[in-house]
C-alpha cells in the first residue's frame, strides 16, 4: 500500500482500513461544521498514552497520514515485538483539520490558521505584531498573483533589513488583525478548536502519564527534523525529552532556535496548561522542506489566490501545487527519509511509555 495518499479521501480510506485491520477501534467524529475527524485507538484507556495527531495545518496532513499509516503497520501489526499494546493506550487523531486537508488549504474554513487559535483568553483574538503591520501589503496583496512580480528580490530585501529571526517571530508568531491574511489566528474559538477542546479529554482519558506528539513540515532543512517544545532548557521535563529523543534532536520554541519560533494560540501550549494534574509531554515533530523564503512564498501565492482568483485559473492551480510541494515533497528521498525518522520518535516515545507503564 501507498503511504503517501493523493486526496483527502483516499488517505481516511487507507487510515481507517488500516487501523481496523491491526486490531484498532475507529471512530468518525464530527466537528460543528459538519466534517469529520477519524480518531483510532489501541490498548487499555487510563494506561500511559501514545497520542498521535497531524493535519492541524490542512495540506501538512498528507505527511502527517502518512506517518501514521507507516507507525500503524509497523508497530501494532505484530512486525515490532517491542510493542506491547497491554500495557499502552494507543490514541491516533487523522486530519484535525478536515477542511484544509480536503482543500489544499494550510487554514480552515475562515483562513484561521489552528495552531494560533488556542487562546485562554477570548479578549487576546486581536491586533498583530508592529512588523507584520509594516509588512502587511507584501505578505497579503490583495490584488490577483502577478506572475511578473519580484517576490524573491523584495523578500531578500526584507531579509537584509530585518534578518531572517526577527522575520519568522514577527510574521509567523501570529496575528488577529488581518482575516485574510497568512497566519490568520482568528476572531474567536475556532470550530476545529474546539472540536479538540471538547474532545481531548476522551483521548487521554485518566491516563496519568501522556506523549504527545503532533506532525508538521514547512520549517528546518530539507528532510531534517526538531522536535519543537513548550518547555524551557531549564525544567526537569526538558531533559526527560533529551533522554527520549536526543539531545540534538529537540529545540526549546523559547531559544530563538534557528528552526524555532513562539507561536501566539499553540495547541501543544494549551494542551499542557488543560492537563497539569498529569505528565502531559507534548512534542511537535516539525520536518524541513524548502528554504523559508521558498515556503513563505507558497503560503503568501496560495492565499492570494484563493482570495482573489478563479479556482479554474492557472495562477490558482500553480499556488496549490507549489503549496502541496513545500508541505510535502515529491522527493522520494525526502519521503523515505522523514517517514523513517517519524517512526524513530514514536518507537521512542513508546519505549519510554513502556519503561513507565513497567514500573508503576
Amino acid at each position: 500500500m501507498a503511504l503517501f495518499s493523493t486526496a483527502y479521501s483516499d488517505a481516511r480510506g487507507k487510515f481507517t482500513a488500516t487501523a481496523k485491520s491491526t486490531g484498532g477501534t475507529v471512530a468518525a467524529i464530527t466537528q460543528g461544521n459538519g466534517l469529520e475527524v477519524d480518531v483510532a485507538s489501541w490498548g487499555k484507556p487510563n494506561k500511559p498514552t501514545l497520542l498521535v495527531s497531524s493535519g492541524l495545518h490542512g495540506v501538512e496532513g498528507f505527511f502527517g497520514s502518512a506517518v501514521q499509516l507507516a507507525a500503524i503497520e509497523k508497530l501494532f501489526s505484530g512486525l515490532d515485538p517491542v510493542v506491547d499494546l497491554n500495557e499502552l493506550h494507543t490514541v491516533f487523531v487523522h486530519g484535525i483539520n478536515p477542511f484544509g486537508f480536503s482543500h489544499g488549504r494550510r487554514v480552515d474554513e475562515n483562513n484561521v490558521d489552528l495552531n494560533r487559535n488556542f487562546l485562554k483568553d477570548r479578549q487576546h483574538y486581536r491586533g498583530a505584531p508592529d512588523a507584520y503591520r509594516k509588512l502587511n501589503g507584501f505578505l497579503n496583496p490583495q490584488s490577483p498573483p502577478d506572475a511578473l512580480e519580484p517576490y524573491t528580490l523584495k523578500a531578500a530585501a526584507y531579509i537584509l533589513r530585518y534578518g531572517v529571526p526577527a522575520l519568522k517571530e514577527a510574521i509567523a508568531c501570529g496575528q488577529y488583525q488581518y482575516p485574510k491574511g497568512i497566519f490568520y489566528g482568528g476572531s474567536n474559538c475556532s470550530t476545529a478548536t474546539e472540536f479538540v477542546m471538547e474532545n481531548c479529554e476522551s483521548w487521554v482519558d485518566d491516563a496519568k502519564l501522556v506523549v504527545h506528539i503532533d506532525l508538521h513540515t514547512g520549517l528546518g532543512k530539507f528532510g531534517e527534523y526538531k522536535i519543537l517544545l513548550n518547555d524551557s532548557t531549564s525544567t526537569e521535563d526538558y531533559r526527560w525529552y533529551e533522554r527520549t529523543f536526543g539531545e540534538n534532536a529537540i529545540a526549546d520554541l523559547k531559544s530563538k532556535d534557528k528552526t524555532a519560533y513562539e507561536v501566539s494560540g499553540g495547541m501543544g501550549a494549551w494542551l499542557q496548561n488543560k492537563f497539569t494534574d498529569r505528565r502531559y509531554y507534548f512534542a511537535g515533530a516539525e520536518f524541513g522542506t524548502y528554504s523559508p523564503v521558498r515556503v513563505l512564498g507558497a503560503l503568501r501565492a496560495e492565499n492570494r489566490t484563493h482570495h482573489y482568483a478563479s479556482p479554474d485559473s492557472d495562477p490558482y492551480k500553480k499556488a496549490k501545487a507549489e503549496l502541496m510541494e513545500c508541505f510535502c515533497p515529491a522527493s522520494e528521498h525526502w519521503r523515505k527519509k522523514t517517514i523513517g525518522a517519524s517512526v524513530k520518535i514514536i518507537s521512542a516515545a513508546i519505549r519510554e511509555l513502556q519503561s513507565q507503564s513497567s514500573n508503576q
